[in-house]
């Protein structure tokens, strides 16, 4: 009987042994998806930029002497014609005087000349005198002549450097520093200008493009040439304080070559600058605007970098996640401007996307907004 129950026993034990173990599969996780499609879009590109007002000259003198007057301030603003420096005129007007004497005995010389020859017209008329003399008080007569036109050009020029002992503003504009104070000896060839003007109702900003950004650009703008700039697209002023300047500006130059030791070419845009707001000298940023018609954006929190390249997790129609690189052209806000990789109507999972692998299955979580809504700049 022990027997028999032993042996009832040990069957009943390897029956139990013998039954495979089975594993219960882990559930799908559930992931929040987006749905991707097509929509027009403004990204924009930023050059660093040097500001120069419309006009920036050294006002330098122009003839040497003595600085009599100062008749301005540091960072004043002047009106075109405007006085700005006086310099001693005494030694000039002295030059212009001796200058005047010289031409009215010019022209008493030329007086007498003709008097010698309208004496000796009639005694080679009647043959009293030969006609050499009379050439020779001819020619006397034209050497006189011109020895006044020579008294005059001394006394324009006497003139001319008398108007140059009062310096005037070329232009309006701000004033800058003044190196030179009243008193101190000034001349043409002083390494230092005697101050500098800058018009700065317009301001120019020359920015720089790289090759490929300016062929880009050209893709963009193929109609654009040196000539031809009416049809480009206004562009904006960020200042060093990252505040956008509040009116827009025109390109109106592009450099005819490219710097070779840069590797870029220079533009310049042209911004209004009636409230003085813009210095010379001042630096800033470009922003260019470009318009993406067909344009598909993905949020950068749903994408993935990995050895320079950005990855997002697509779902196909079964649910199932496969990784998959895009090209990214911009940004727009928080999100991806992209060209390759993905379509419209495309899914792809924008969190959780860390535990997956390929192939594996979710369970979509659709969000109220199939579409993420994107905030542009």
């Amino acid at each position: 009987m022990k027997s028999i129950l032993l042996l009832s026993t040990v069957v009943f034990l390897f029956g139990c042994a013998a039954e495979p173990a089975t594993e219960i599969a882990a559930p799908a996780p559930t992931l929040p998806v987006v749905s991707i499609s097509q929509t027009a879009e403004t990204t924009f590109l930023e050059y660093p930029a040097s500001l120069q007002g419309a006009v920036d000259l050294e006002i330098r003198p122009q003839v040497s002497g003595a600085l009599e007057q100062v008749l301005v301030n540091e960072g004043a603003l002047v009106h075109a014609g405007q006085p700005l420096f006086k310099i001693n005129s005494l030694p000039f007007m002295e030059q212009l005087n001796n200058a005047k004497a010289n031409q009215r005995a010019a022209e008493a010389a030329v007086l007498n000349a003709q008097l010698e020859v309208d004496k000796l017209i009639p005694l080679v008329q009647n043959k009293v005198v030969s006609d050499f003399q009379l050439k020779t008080a001819k020619t006397a007569h034209q050497i006189a002549l011109a020895n006044v036109a020579q008294a005059k050009a001394s006394v324009g020029t006497a003139q001319i450097n008398m108007g140059y002992t009062l310096i005037k503003a070329p232009v309006s504009g701000y004033i800058g520093r003044l190196p030179k104070k009243q008193g101190s000896l000034v001349s043409p060839s002083d390494p230092l200008p005697l101050t500098n003007l800058s018009d700065v109702h317009e301001i120019r900003v020359y920015f720089s493009l790289g090759e490929a950004d300016f062929v880009n650009f050209k893709a963009k703008y193929p109609s654009a040439t040196a000539g031809n700039l009416k049809n480009l697209a206004p562009v904006s002023l960020v200042l060093s304080d990252n505040s956008v300047y509040a009116q827009q500006g025109k390109i109106d130059m592009i450099d005819g070559q490219f710097d070779k030791n840069t590797g870029s070419i220079t533009l310049r845009a042209s911004f209004p600058n009636a409230s003085g707001l813009l210095r010379s000298g001042n630096t800033g940023k470009v922003r260019l605007s470009l318009e993406h018609q067909d344009a598909m954006l993905v949020p950068q929190s749903a994408t993935v970098e990995v050895q320079d390249k950005v990855f997002v997790y697509t779902v196909d129609q079964h649910n199932k996640v496969a990784k998959q690189p895009i090209k990214v052209i911009g940004t727009s806000g928080t999100n991806y401007l992209i060209k390759e990789g993905l379509k419209s109507g495309d899914r792809i999972v924008s969190k959780g996307f860390e535990i997956l692998k390929d192939g594996d299955a979710i369970v979509p979580e659709v969000p109220n907004e199939k579409t993420p809504k994107i905030a542009a700049n």
